[in-house]
């Protein structure tokens, strides 16, 4: 799966997928799962780059004090909002306002889909951030949640 990054703003950030062949409908469905966990441990603080105490100790944590006093004392790391997961043809995406949460974040979404590619469905490629010449964004950056007549 190759990555690219374009124009990223954390608080209007478009993602991009684009498969080898048109998702099915359970395919799909697994894509929306991945994206909403994703964002919902991001809505819940869990990508907070400031409070990686366990990542930092290294392999032997048996018996790691926990930092409590660490814990409350980083900054908060929230997303705020996530748009519908779009489809259209060999293309899926979906905006995002990833609010204060750390850059971790894109690192751990790109893992899980590098992991899903290879085992589930083919992903060709992910773009971060930017437009799509092939499927134009709504001018004002926002989801859109209904069609207009």
């Amino acid at each position: 799966m190759q990555v690219q990054f374009r124009e990223c703003d954390f608080f209007n950030l478009w993602l991009w997928l684009e498969f080898s062949t048109v998702p099915s409908p359970l395919e799909r469905q697994y894509i929306d799962e991945i994206f909403d966990s994703w964002f919902f441990l991001g809505k819940l603080g869990g990508f907070n780059a400031e409070n990686l105490q366990v990542q930092e100790t290294g392999l032997d944590i048996s018996y790691l004090p926990y930092s409590e006093d660490m814990a409350d004392n980083s900054m908060i790391s929230l997303m705020h909002n996530m748009g519908e997961m779009e489809y259209q043809g060999l293309w899926a995406r979906c905006w995002f306002d990833l609010g204060t949460t750390d850059a971790i974040a894109l690192d751990i979404l790109i893992n899980a889909l590098r992991q899903f590619g290879q085992e589930y469905v083919a992903i060709e490629r992910l773009i971060i951030g930017g437009e799509n010449e092939d499927w134009p964004i709504p001018g004002s950056g926002q989801p859109t949640f209904f069609e207009a007549e």
